[in-house]
């Protein structure tokens, strides 16, 4: 059984099937208010609210460049979502939309989608391009989550 995103910012446990209500940006992990167990945290973030989102977060986050007419970053979406599944409690991960996110995307230099970062501490620690498996976005996160 896997969580599911029920409405913006609502997830259902993995392992009590309650709803949770997750905040964009809080400090710390997020938790099943029921069963206490990690929840898997993705949310979105623009220009705006991207420092209070991502850069302040306690956990590490991968940062997802994005665009809703890009077919490969549709295709590593739903591995993106198991991953951060996978490392509920360990990992953040923050969607940004390139078409409404301009200076996000020219400050970290995003010339193609999906780009991908893993920041620790808000500091890049590893980036990625393009599309890519599975097995090998979970290695490219597991390694950069071990620097």
């Amino acid at each position: 059984m896997s969580s599911q995103v029920t409405e913006s910012g609502v997830v259902q446990c993995v392992h009590c099937e309650r709803k949770n209500r997750l905040p964009s940006a809080s400090s710390g992990v997020p938790r099943c208010g029921h069963c206490h167990e990690p929840l898997p945290w993705v949310t979105d973030a623009g220009d705006d609210d991207f420092t209070e989102i991502a850069e302040a977060a306690q956990i590490p986050v991968v940062v997802d460049f994005w665009a809703g007419w890009c077919a490969p970053c549709r295709m590593v979406t739903p591995a993106l979502e198991r991953l951060a599944e996978e490392f509920a409690g360990r990992l953040k991960l923050v969607k940004v939309n390139v078409d409404q996110a301009h200076r996000l995307s020219e400050r970290f230099g995003v010339h193609a989608i999906p780009t991908l970062v893993v920041m620790k501490q808000g500091q890049v620690v590893s980036r990625q391009r393009g599309a890519a498996p599975p097995s090998e976005l979970r290695e490219w996160v597991g390694d950069a989550l071990a620097r």
